[in-house]
């Protein structure tokens, strides 16, 4: 192909020679830009797979993610670090899997090319986003991203090297609640050798499990592992039907008389073949005839967590185990029920036709509407094709359009307003589906023609389709871009808000791009090869194609080059001829009516994608070589899932009166810090190990990537503002004066911009002409117009809208160069959510209502027993309640400035008697019509419910007076000690119907602790007459111990001297009555003893006489 480019271009050539050369002229002028690019840019990539946790450091581990379970096996580690900031006696969990991340370049081996990498200071970023839960009434709605660091890691592997042969990059892989799907976006910091970007998508598989033997197998069936030429040689390419963005697992069917399947959960980077374990069967019905039998999968549908097939007539389906879903006893294992639609009618019967058959539905989720395809048939049979939208709330049935029954002759158009009063072909219309993007609300029903709608009434039919094709399925990216494949497998390619197709394969611009493939001896390029699939992802085309090279198969999947493929188109098309001297000189023709696109003045994304990030890098290991090991790892682990438990459990009701949800973590070791810095910087740290406190943030200032968001939040009345900077091609300014003014400068460059839902969002462009640079600014604001939501929770129920801003006359004509290749240019399409944002919440500001409190009632007194989590307020005092509303997203936080209606539906004496109240008890203690004399408080806002059955407050309302009358549940509390009685309000605080300011259903329910309740009189009056019978009794007895004690002291007293005369005579008289016949010395110690018996009673008689004269003096 370049031989003939070798020579000079003369007149002499014919004309086609002529041809062939220039299109070989531009192969090679188009090859040789793009491998330098190659060159420089484009030689290394990222590697990343999963490795267990017990096979860190293997060469070649690589794993499956279906592990689900944390591990612990860390805690042990964190007891170590006695001197660290962290707390040990916290729980410490880590997850099952690890991140190893390498890099490859082109002709050189990996291994020395990461340690080259290591040596010049390369590290891996990585970027874990959490795709949103889809059950917001288990999960919060959030968008959540976690950003890390990557630690080096020696290989296990057996070296010579005295310091390292092989090593890796590891990075924990955190598991979220309610998250099955997650991409990983590796970067480089900036050092090093030069990697792009990458993304991978790295999801939870709930259809594996573990075997006895240890060995992983598929639960739906048995995986294969030949892939056999003729499973998808010459077969037709089917769609891949999935829930856009929530299935972890994609699967795809259509192999010839096999029940195989191929599944993925990585987006087909990888996959597996597996033989489905189901009966095939061949059941016959009224409702799904079958004229033959085959044991081929037709149609595959991929959610979340249940995979669904068709083979014949019947659908079986498959539920995953994916316990971060669903409770950990059971995981997402269960059962799917089916409903016919509609209910108690058939369509047939609504549309007025006796026969029918429905080929083709798309549901609408947001508006709860089924769009369908009817085929109807008439008794002279022919056949008529209708619109019908049927509403699963209402069970409503409405006859939306009637297609044409011929193909409308366009007449040298690109686009024809179907009215009635066109003039029509000879060619039947053969509809075949019919799809609806829920955004833009575009609806396209397609066949051997394509016609678009904004509206359901309005069609405009794209002439640019051939009619002579028929469209099998169309790829939808919902972010502006439409791929189509015919049933020739032709591939064509629509931008939504333009009318010109272009056809992308077989084309011009093929065959200039499979020409440079070649040339670079691309794998992903064969001269045979067959399609299974198209399919987009992340906004971007790609191929599923079995390449056959050598008799050798093989499955790739590889990005469709449009944005090539249309330039490549353009330039072999649009090219001219110009004598210069002896030879002619090629140029071609840019049809884009500006050179440079740029956007300007974009605000912080983070306000209006409500994207949570944090920021976490691995521990610092007290090693010279820097590489970490195994507990270091572990270590890691640990500070990673402890900042995602921290962010989980950060919804508590009292606010902290730091909001961050990291400030807990270090709020009593940040003091220290320069101690623990201390400790690393003389290698002193416990465990080998350095923790950095500020390593571990949330992230609240991320800078705009100098492009649109990926989507955009609106509250009431938010705006969104950004400017687009054009320079033209050449001048294009005019001068135009009205009558009476003077002459105004205006460009030729123009910027529309085309709202899905006019009337609730509103876009005003303000044009601001630069001619000195040839160029010209465009200020655009977004503004929502408050009318069309109510109010809702945070997150929840949104509508879903979008915004176009076109190029007036780029669609498909502007290319930015880029190291990564072209990008198109000229036409942006973001999707609009109307509602309240997710991350916002209402906090109780138990911070200044403490200090308010104290300025107004002069005084605080807590309770007895200190609770510095729920502080106590005093019954007699008014209470003055404060909130804030905290952004989860920014780090705002400022006071609840709307209005709320406070209610306590709940209570109790304890926490362990706490008690929800019905809807009557709730009436009753809360409204100021309540007649039952049971408010258990009141106020002086004279403002209401327009019901008047509650009290409407605001943070300038004067306070909270408590009552607890007579039949309220805190009436006549019994006190648990000395003290008074104490009692817990369950709080409930919601500005829903009653605050216009927000979009936001604010709902707060708290615990208020009250102490110093009073008692009932009755309880009281008894309290105090039996407080005064005991202190009457007391002091009786008092006087009267007081008087009698003496007498009794005198009774006491003579008593006792009498017992002692008695004892004392009875022991002379024994004494004295001794024989004596007794020896010598008996007689002896006998008179001893009576000497001293009469010395003791002599003893005794003198206190007995000196009493005797106390008494009577």
């Amino acid at each position: 192909m370049c031989g003939p480019a070798m020579f000079p271009a003369g007149p002499r050539w014919p004309g086609v020679r002529v041809l062939q050369m220039l299109w070989a002229l531009l192969a090679v002028l188009l090859a040789s830009q793009r491998l330098w690019a190659i060159k420089d840019f484009g030689e290394c990539t990222w590697q990343v797979v999963l490795n267990e946790f017990k096979r860190v450091g293997e060469n070649g581990a690589s794993d499956r993610f279906f592990e689900q379970e944390l591990v612990d096996t860390v805690g042990n580690l964190f007891h170590m670090l006695v001197d660290s900031p962290i707390d040990p006696r916290e729980k410490y969990l880590g997850f099952p899997y690890y991140l190893k991340i390498n890099y490859s370049c082109e002709e050189k081996h990996s291994e020395d090319l990461v340690r080259m990498g290591h040596l010049t200071g390369l590290k891996p970023m990585v970027l874990v986003t959490f795709q949103s839960p889809v059950n917001f009434y288990r999960w919060k709605i959030e968008q959540l991203q976690i950003q890390m660091e990557a630690a080096p890691f020696r290989s296990k592997e057996p070296c010579m090297a005295e310091e390292v042969c092989g090593m890796s990059w590891y990075t924990p892989m955190p598991i979220k609640n309610g998250s099955v799907v997650m991409r990983v976006d590796v970067s480089s910091n900036g050092l090093g050798t030069f990697i792009p970007n990458k993304r991978f998508q790295v999801n939870i598989n709930g259809f594996l499990k573990r075997k006895q033997d240890n060995n992983i197998q598929f639960t739906v069936g048995d995986e294969l592992f030949d892939l056999m030429p003729w499973y998808f040689v010459g077969i037709s390419s089917r769609p891949l039907w999935h829930t856009v963005d929530q299935s972890p697992v994609l699967i795809l069917g259509g192999i010839p008389n096999e029940k195989y399947v191929l599944m993925t959960d990585t987006s087909f980077k990888d996959f597996s073949l597996v033989e489905l374990s189901i009966d095939s069967c061949w059941v016959g019905s009224f409702y799904c005839p079958q004229s033959g039998f085959t044991a081929t999968i037709y149609d595959t549908i991929a959610t979340e967590s249940t995979l669904f097939i068709r083979q014949n007539q019947l659908v079986y389906y498959f539920t995953g185990t994916y316990t971060t879903l669903y409770e950990r006893n059971r995981g997402s294992d269960g059962q799917v029920s089916f409903e016919m639609l509609p209910r108690q009618w058939s369509v047939c019967e609504q549309i007025g036709v006796t026969t029918c058959s429905i080929i083709w539905s798309d549901y609408i989720a947001g508006e709860y509407t089924l769009l369908l395809l009817v085929e109807s048939e008439y008794e002279n049979a022919s056949k008529r094709f209708q619109v019908v939208s049927y509403n699963t709330a209402s069970d409503d049935l409405e006859l939306l359009y009637r297609i044409p029954e011929f193909i409308p002759e366009a007449r040298g158009l690109e686009f024809l307003m179907i009215l009635g009063t066109e003039s029509y072909t000879d060619t039947v219309m053969a509809p075949k589906g019919i799809s609806c993007n829920p955004y833009n609300h575009l609806i396209f029903i397609w066949g051997n023609f394509l016609l678009q709608s904004s509206n359901k009434e309005n069609f405009i039919y794209l002439a640019d389709f051939p009619k002579e094709l028929s469209i099998k399925y169309m790829a939808r990216s919902f972010r502006g871009a439409v791929a189509i494949v015919t049933e020739t497998e032709e591939i064509w390619y629509l931008l939504e808000g333009s009318y010109r197709v272009y056809r992308l394969f077989p084309s011009k611009g093929w065959k200039v791009h499979i020409s440079l493939q070649l040339m670079q001896q691309s794998s992903l390029y064969a001269s045979n090869e067959t399609m299974l699939t198209l399919f987009y992802e992340d906004s971007k085309l790609y191929q599923l194609v079995y390449l056959m090279n050598n008799q050798k198969g093989q499955l790739v999947k590889r990005l469709m080059p449009v944005e090539q493929l249309l330039m490549y188109q353009q330039h072999t098309s649009h090219y001219d001829l110009d004598r210069k001297g002896g030879y002619l000189m090629l140029s071609f023709t840019n049809f884009c009516p500006f050179s440079v696109m740029r956007l300007r003045s974009l605000p912080g994304p983070q306000r209006y994608t409500r994207q949570e990030r944090y920021r976490a890098r691995p521990p610092r290991v007290l090693e010279r070589s820097g590489f970490h090991n195994e507990n270091s790892l572990a270590i890691y682990q640990g500070l990673i899932y402890y900042l995602l438990w921290l962010h989980s459990v950060y919804d508590k009701p009292y606010a902290d009166p730091v909001h961050d949800p990291t400030w807990r973590w270090w709020e009593k070791k940040k003091q220290d810090q320069d101690y623990y810095f201390f400790l690393a910087s003389n290698w002193r740290s416990a465990g080998g190990v350095f923790i950095e406190m500020d390593s571990y943030e949330k992230i609240y200032n991320l800078k705009s990537a100098y492009e649109l968001p990926e989507r955009i939040f609106l509250d009431k009345g938010t705006e969104y503002s950004f400017a687009i900077f054009l320079s033209a091609q050449s001048h294009s300014f005019r001068t135009m004066a009205d009558l009476g003014t003077v002459f105004q400068l205006h460009s030729q460059v123009d910027v529309g911009v085309v709202l899905a839902d006019p009337g609730c969002i509103e876009a005003s462009v303000k044009q601001e002409v630069l001619v000195n640079r040839n160029s010209v600014l465009f200020s655009i604001t977004l503004k929502d117009k408050k009318v069309c939501y109510d109010q809702g929770i945070s997150g929840h129920h949104l509508m879903k809208t979008s915004m176009m801003v076109n190029v007036v006359g780029s669609s498909g004509l502007c290319f930015q160069e880029t190291h990564l290749g072209p990008r198109m240019q000229g036409n942006l399409m973001v999707p609009v959510f109307i509602g309240c944002p997710p991350g916002k919440r209402l906090a109780f500001d138990i911070t200044y209502t403490l200090e308010y409190s104290r300025l107004k009632n002069k005084h605080y007194f807590d309770c007895v027993q200190v609770d510095p989590e729920m502080p106590c307020f005093l019954f007699r005092d008014i209470f003055y309640p404060f909130f804030l509303i905290q952004d989860l997203v920014t780090g705002d936080s400022g006071s609840f400035q709307g209005s709320y209606v406070l209610l306590v539906v709940g209570g109790g004496p304890t926490l362990d008697t706490l008690k929800d109240y019905n809807k009557d008890e709730i009436y009753r203690f809360n409204s100021p019509l309540d007649k039952t004399n049971s408010l258990i408080w009141t106020t002086r806002t004279k403002r209401t419910t327009k019901d008047s059955a509650f009290h409407v407050m605001s943070h300038e309302s004067p306070g909270i007076e408590w009552l607890c009358l007579e039949n309220a549940p805190c009436y006549d509390n019994v006190p648990q000690g000395i003290f008074a009685p104490e009692f817990f309000f369950k709080v409930l605080v919601s500005n829903r119907g009653v605050d216009t300011s927000t979009y936001c259903n604010y709902q707060l329910t708290f615990l208020l602790h009250i102490h110093g309740l009073p008692l009932s009189p009755k309880r009281a009056l008894f309290i105090l007459m039996v407080s005064v019978s005991v202190f009457v009794g007391l002091v009786t007895f008092y006087i009267a111990f007081c008087l009698l004690w003496p007498l009794v002291a005198k009774g006491c007293t003579m008593i006792r001297w009498k017992i002692n005369d008695i004892i004392a005579s009875e022991s002379y008289y024994t004494y004295a009555s001794i024989s004596g016949i007794s020896s010598m010395q008996s007689l002896r110690r006998s008179r001893m003893g009576s000497v001293f018996s009469s010395r003791m009673t002599e003893d005794r008689a003198e206190p007995k006489e000196a009493m005797e004269r106390q008494l009577m003096t």
